[in-house]
């Protein structure tokens, strides 16, 4: 006789739980880029971060499309087809907001998209980055 097989039923409960998957952000993408370029090992990467060797090695693999975003607060993925009028929009606003911010106590989101609007139409017009449609 061979060895039995478990069923589902008697399996540990760590062995029957699907792991969450967890989107590795921007930043830590270039933490992990630095240290790499600093000679730390993959395997060791994995473990500090808790990551598969897997996920480090596509980070590697993307190395220089992560190298080369300028990121506004808050993105996490890198898009291919993202156009630069957009992040260079984002920047402005983001300074725009700030600088309400220390004047006026409220910004309104309808103030906040009509501004938006004007600084694309200008960006657009100016010719300013690599629109696609």
């Amino acid at each position: 006789m061979g060895p039995k097989k478990l069923s589902f039923g008697s399996r540990s409960s760590s062995c029957g739980e699907k792991r969450k998957k967890s989107m590795v952000s921007l930043e830590l993408k270039q933490e992990i880029i630095e240290k790499l370029e600093r000679v730390v090992r993959v395997s060791d990467l994995g473990k500090q971060y808790g990551r598969n060797m897997s996920t480090i090695s596509m980070i590697i693999k993307q190395k220089a499309a992560i190298k080369a975003v300028k990121p506004s607060k808050g993105i996490t993925i890198i898009f291919k087809h993202r156009r630069s009028t957009l992040e260079e929009m984002e920047c402005l606003l983001l300074i725009w907001i700030k600088d309400k911010e220390i004047v006026v106590n409220m910004i309104t989101e309808a103030i906040i998209s009509e501004k938006a609007s004007a600084i694309y139409s200008d960006l657009k017009a100016a010719g300013s980055g690599g629109d696609m449609g």
